[in-house]
């Protein structure tokens, strides 16, 4: 095999097994050849835009941490491990939002809920592009879940007392994180996705620990400034000055590893449901009543996940693939996840309500939270079903539309009875996926922009 004054130049000595593949960093490029006698070696060579950034091209330990494709893609049990965290944490979330009711503790819980979505999606985004079998990373994710443990028991009084110790330990997180992948990247074109995010969270760093030190509508007001430009930098690719933004490749796009994330998570949350209703009956007692209102909240939470899994859910990881831009179609799929978490923690106060209280007094806010909870699931839904084949089944909107032309006449109803109405739609969104899935052959991915 000859290489051209343009092609890379092999980095150690010839070897022996059976292909000889130099790989830039972006993991879809490779050049392939032939050895002597048919022996080949392979070889990992940092190449990503080194002719561009001046970074040398050298292998090193540092190269050792980041994945390759040929690399198992499935999720760790490490990661799962790390997930565990967001049981505890998603249980606090709720029960913050149950003690304020209103708009206001409404807004506050979204964007606590914002927060704990970048946690957990920088630590997938870590694992996702960094072998997580390398010691390095696994004390990093350690170290993510203990500071997540922190954040979560600070989250109920997260905009009372507890405030410095949210956002000191979150900001702490992600500035570490980032340093320690500057250090352990020396030399490699990753470590310059890693210093674009540090000088964006250096940034955000000052409305978090500004707000933690204020109070009232000013903490409000500053942090959400923070989440704001957390998102805002994310969706543009972290523009940095001198450096630019992060090319798509440098983005997840791991598309086993990423679907099968994203489906861990919204398992995660549904255990957090689970876990709320029956902690909720615990609490009360085996009265026929409370025991219906818990048969109805347990039906739901099996038609959330039923309706989840039908094929968009089990073909995020073949759409990622076949999509044009594998990077922003995860990042469409991140959004709609979130959305759908949020529905189940609305959901999981909706339930705590229903099941105290199944034939008390239907109040405006628990209306809200028993329908809306359900209703933002369905949304979240049509928005994974639109990444993952570029078109919405007609029974999500009719779900949203029935939903709401219910409201009015919630109010004369118990909270037992205003349950069984999103229970009955939820139901009529599974029956109909069924008939549609007996009717028709499976269909394949085709997210947008795929070639028909």
């Amino acid at each position: 095999m000859t290489l051209d004054s343009d092609s890379p130049k092999l980095l150690g000595p010839p070897a022996t097994p059976r292909q000889l593949v130099t790989r830039c960093e972006n993991p879809g490029h490779r050049l392939v050849g032939t050895g002597r006698r048919g022996s080949m070696v392979r070889l990992l060579q940092r190449c990503h835009e080194a002719d561009r950034t001046g970074e040398p091209m050298t292998t090193s330990r540092a190269g050792e941490l980041m994945r390759t494709p040929e690399d198992p893609q499935m999720a760790t049990f490490l990661e799962l491990f790390y997930d565990l965290a967001f049981v505890f944490a998603l249980t606090q979330l709720s029960h913050a939002l149950i003690q304020d009711l209103t708009w206001s503790g409404a807004f506050q819980t979204l964007l606590l809920l914002l927060t704990l979505w970048r946690v957990w999606f920088n630590t997938a985004w870590i694992t996702d592009r960094f072998n997580p079998q390398q010691p390095a990373i696994q004390l990093l994710v350690i170290a993510n879940l203990v500071g997540t443990l922190v954040i979560a028991i600070a989250l109920p009084d997260a905009f009372g007392s507890q405030g410095l110790v949210f956002a000191g330990v979150f900001v702490a997180l992600f500035i570490g994180t980032n340093i320690f992948l500057v250090t352990a990247l020396r030399g490699h074109a990753p470590r310059r996705t890693s210093a674009r995010i540090l000088f964006w969270y250096g940034v955000a760093a000052v409305p978090w620990i500004a707000g933690a030190l204020s109070h009232g509508t000013a903490r409000v007001a500053l942090w959400t400034l923070a989440v704001a430009l957390d998102y805002a930098a994310y969706a543009l690719y972290y523009p940095t000055p001198r450096i630019g933004r992060t090319p798509p490749s440098d983005l997840p796009a791991m598309a086993e590893h990423l679907s099968e994330r994203y489906r861990q998570f919204y398992i995660i949350a549904l255990g957090e449901l689970i876990l709320v209703t029956g902690l909720t009956l615990r609490d009360t007692a085996f009265t026929p009543d409370r025991t219906a209102a818990f048969l109805v909240t347990i039906a739901t939470t099996v038609l959330l996940w039923r309706i989840y899994i039908y094929r968009a859910g089990e073909l995020a990881a073949a759409a990622i693939k076949t999509a044009p831009d594998p990077a922003r179609l995860a990042g469409s799929t991140s959004y709609a996840h979130l959305v759908m978490v949020a529905g189940i923690v609305v959901t999981a106060v909706g339930d705590e309500l229903v099941i105290t209280h199944p034939f008390g007094h239907t109040q405006p806010a628990w209306i809200a939270v028993i329908l809306g909870g359900p209703a933002l699931f369905l949304a979240g839904r049509a928005g994974f079903e639109y990444a993952v084949f570029a078109r919405v089944s007609r029974d999500r909107p009719i779900g949203l539309v029935v939903m709401a032309a219910l409201t009015p006449a919630m109010l004369l109803l118990p909270p037992l009875l205003v349950a069984l109405a999103p229970t009955a739609v939820l139901a009529g969104v599974a029956i109909s996926d069924a008939t549609r899935a007996r009717a028709h052959p499976a269909e394949p991915p085709s997210p947008p922009g795929a070639p028909s």
